[in-house]
């Protein structure tokens, strides 16, 4: 999870944040240099006395300030549409998970298994214990396998909500009469937390998220305990 005084995304937790993290750097680094040079002209333009008037006619520089922008254009655009599709794509997922967005809670549904579904509530500030963490803990986590494919249909009962975990590159909308829905896979075990990322009223900033991603055999253990 994130830090106090952190300027960076979070740890990648799953392949497609890694993807996404390379993604914001390769970016981040052509507005950097396209930054510079600017700066740079702009610079050289207010300092020098130096003018040439031909400059302002020439075809040939015309022609490269208009071809450069499109081929950086071109290597910020391919790479963004790789990841997107990599994004969308669900390939014979593990697990199929339901969760519904209320105000102000989610309600989860494992939906390979029969009654197994339970809501989930942010804990009160006077009922946090020592090392739980305030506005991000809840009652009832959401476990899942580690290392396996698994599928999250969102939507909602109510208003507009946005189910987000910022650490696994998470961000799908939760819309009424809807159903959206968005793949995961974390390659280490723990907790990943996330909130509503949607203005849904009031209490929109109350409503955490918590994956706890463990091994299978936990996994299976927590599951026929539930049921």
């Amino acid at each position: 999870m994130a830090y106090p005084m952190q300027l960076g995304f979070q740890d990648a937790t799953s392949p497609i944040m890694e993807e996404l993290l390379h993604f914001h750097d390769h970016t981040l680094m052509i507005v950097f240099l396209i930054s510079s040079l600017v700066l740079y002209i702009i610079s050289l333009m207010l300092t020098t006395k130096l003018t040439h008037t031909s400059t302002m006619d020439a075809q040939e520089v015309e022609t490269i300030w208009t071809i450069l922008p499109a081929i950086i254009l071109i290597l910020i655009a391919l790479p963004s549409l790789r990841i997107l599709y990599m994004m969308d794509e669900i390939n014979n997922p593990s697990l199929t998970v339901k969760t519904m967005g209320h105000q102000w809670y989610w309600s989860y549904e494992y939906t390979d298994y029969e009654d197994l579904s339970f809501d989930s509530y942010m804990v009160p500030t006077s009922e946090l214990k020592p090392g739980e963490l305030r506005l991000l803990e809840v009652d009832n986590r959401v476990v899942l396998p580690m290392e396996m494919t698994i599928r999250m249909l969102v939507s909602s009962e109510d208003v507009l909500h946005s189910w987000a975990v910022p650490s696994l590159g998470l961000k799908t909308d939760a819309i009424p009469g809807r159903l959206n829905q968005t793949t995961l896979m974390s390659t280490r075990p723990g907790l990943y937390y996330g909130q509503c990322s949607e203005i849904c009223g009031s209490n929109h900033s109350f409503m955490p998220i918590v994956l706890e991603m463990v091994p299978l055999k936990y996994f299976e253990k927590w599951s026929a305990s539930m049921l």
